[in-house]
């Protein structure tokens, strides 16, 4: 459903995606794993349209999400839903019109056709009855469930989540994976699951994707992810601190960097 060709993305000096070939497959749940930093949310944030690569095509279809008039793209993106890192809800709206927002914006439906789509979203998401809750008063598992009932709104073709159970508790980020898998397989929805939770990302993904400083280092059905013998792949499921993926990003000694500094003073021997 979505391909990028050499896709990639620079900001100034630091490569946060290197060219990268992938594709999305349609009626399925592609998982985008990997540590901070490791280019997860740049990546979703090419194949969404939301940002331009510094190289590379996105093919929505068969149409370049990268060449396209931007009055087109915002016409594709009707067909997309998005679930933001840390939910974004408009503060100064209800629940319910968080949630009808994009109904709304791009719709001239009437609105007690709304209300009752609104209704069925919130049911779904286990919420009907909180209308009118403001998102101050609501727990970071409900704003997510909130979230993702809005993501729903539009009955999207295809849906991004960004990290949807970061922050969450262990019965929330459940419930979370749970409906982007039920979700996905009743609607027959393309999914892309941004996280670094590697039990919610294997246990819904049909497909896995494992970045690494931008660089795809495995990728395949979540079994062979599991069983691959690549040393990086097994530090970052088994959560290592020690391996060939560093904790550090720094590409110089911190020590000649101290004694090298303009106005230290350097002690002789």
């Amino acid at each position: 459903m979505i391909r990028g060709e050499q896709l990639s993305k620079s900001y100034g000096d630091v490569a946060a995606l290197s060219p990268t070939d992938i594709q999305i497959r349609a009626g399925k749940i592609t998982a985008i794993m990997g540590g901070s930093g490791s280019g997860k949310t740049t990546l979703l944030r090419l194949l969404a349209g939301l940002e331009k690569p510094s190289s590379g095509h996105v093919w929505y279809g068969d149409e370049d999400l990268c060449s396209i008039a931007d009055q087109r793209l915002y016409e594709l993106r009707q067909s997309m839903g998005m679930l933001f890192q840390y939910s974004a809800l408009l503060n100064s709206l209800n629940v319910y019109d968080n949630v009808a927002f994009p109904l709304h914006e791009h719709t001239d439906l009437d609105e007690t056709i709304i209300q009752t789509m609104v209704s069925m979203k919130l049911e779904q998401v286990g919420l009907r009855g909180f209308e009118e809750m403001m998102p101050s008063e609501l727990s970071g598992g409900m704003a997510k469930r909130v979230a993702f009932a809005r993501a729903m709104s539009m009955d999207p073709k295809i849906v991004f989540f960004d990290e949807p159970t970061s922050g969450l508790d262990p019965i929330s980020a459940g419930v979370i994976s749970t409906l982007i898998r039920d979700t996905a397989s009743k609607n027959r929805m393309t999914s892309i699951v941004v996280t670094h939770d590697v039990q919610a990302g294997l246990s819904i993904a049909d497909h896995v994707i494992l970045l690494w400083q931008g660089c795809i280092i495995a990728k395949g059905p979540p079994d062979a992810i599991r069983d691959s013998d690549d040393a990086r792949v097994q530090q970052f499921l088994e959560g290592r601190p020690d391996g060939p993926i560093p904790f550090s990003r720094s590409t110089t000694s911190y020590i000649d960097d101290l004694t090298h500094r303009p106005g230290t003073v350097r002690l002789s021997s």
